[in-house]
């Protein structure tokens, strides 16, 4: 049984197919191949995680700055080149698209070979490359309701977004989680990430804010600024603040989430999945420069149901960090919260995934 897992171009793309991979793996599949994009995160993290991995040349299409388009056609043509390459010579018997530059020309060699293939849309609104796919797909697995608005009924499984096994049980994690971040016990703690790479209006919005930071006595801050951004941060005066921690990068998010009473984050896919999953109250900041504001329909998904807050990127200077400490002096309002963000929790995504793919077999 051979399976192909193609896409990538970010955390929120890479961590959800390891996670299909390793629950395939789990069920017996033994010869499962990447296919992502060249020089982008899947190509460190899919080797680290024990599975070989093909790169394509190939990128997205810049919406904005269209001058960069110029080399996409010749990009496209040699990534459809490759990915038939590749396809003729593993032979897959299903080939799974989980979204991002390189899921786009495999995908369509794969229907193109009538290979069965499965989409993974992790979002509330799916982008263009699935929506084109879609067509010629044998199954779609999905995390939202309402996607019989994008895709055709008979294909739609909802299964929720996988997400890392470690998240799964966080119960007695907390007093490891408080040493392992040299934390103090005794005060509360608000998480603050903008997924892998950091996000720079979110870390604009908390060094706004230093003085009331400054006066927050009973709060602490676990702060993730991105690699790109340490640099900028690590010596800044809010740095010298003492309830402030600074980090480029969080390497075991199972005890920053068992650490966190309340957590401030953009509105990824991947990001809600696991919110949701652990319970954990949250500020979300959704990212204005994604495809479609997908990140506001995910967020707005939440908030609908009573399960999240949702801050503008816009307002966050002035609304964001007064918003979560409001809402870690709220007991009641966290509870509320918690629970309803338990409720769409999919704690069994990555195995009815796998599942999904073994049928197509």
């Amino acid at each position: 049984m051979k399976i192909i897992i193609s896409g990538g171009g970010s955390g929120g793309h890479i961590y959800p197919a390891i996670a299909i991979a390793n629950a395939l793996k789990e069920k017996g599949v033994e010869d499962i191949l990447f296919v992502g994009a060249k020089d982008k995160i899947e190509m460190d993290k899919v080797p680290k995680a024990g599975y070989p991995i093909e790169g394509l040349w190939i990128s997205g299409f810049h919406r904005q700055r269209k001058w960069r388009n110029i080399t996409f056609p010749l990009k496209l043509v040699s990534s459809l080149w490759k990915a038939k390459k590749i396809i003729d010579k593993f032979k897959p018997d299903v080939v799974v698209g989980v979204g991002g530059f390189a899921s786009g020309p495999v995908l369509k060699l794969a229907q193109m070979k009538n290979i069965p293939t499965l989409i993974q849309e992790q979002n509330s609104y799916p982008g263009i490359t699935n929506k084109l796919l879609a067509k010629n797909a044998t199954r779609i697995c999905v995390a939202y309701d309402n996607m019989t608005n994008y895709f055709e009924k008979e294909k739609i499984r909802i299964t929720g977004n996988p997400v890392r096994k470690d998240l799964l049980n966080l119960d007695g994690l907390k007093n490891e989680a408080i040493s392992y971040f040299d934390l103090d016990q005794n005060k509360k703690t608000l998480l603050i990430f903008g997924g892998s790479l950091g996000a720079r209006s979110i870390n604009e919005a908390i060094a706004h804010q230093s003085e009331l930071i400054q006066n927050l006595k009973d709060v602490q801050l676990l702060w993730q600024v991105g690699k790109i951004y340490y640099d900028e941060y690590k010596d800044s005066s809010i740095s010298s603040l003492t309830n402030v921690k600074i980090l480029p990068f969080i390497d075991r998010m199972d005890l920053a989430y068992s650490a966190a009473d309340v957590i401030i984050c953009r509105a990824g896919a991947l990001t809600i999945s696991e919110i949701s999953l652990v319970g954990k109250p949250s500020v979300f900041v959704p990212s204005p420069n994604v495809a479609e504001d997908h990140q506001t329909k995910n967020a707005q998904a939440l908030t609908d149901k009573n399960a999240a807050v949702l801050v503008a990127d816009k307002d966050a200077n002035e609304k964001m960090l007064p918003r979560a400490v409001e809402l870690l002096n709220d007991i009641e309002s966290q509870k509320s919260l918690r629970e309803n963000l338990l409720k769409l929790g999919k704690p069994d995504a990555r195995d009815i995934i796998a599942e999904e793919i073994l049928k197509l077999v």
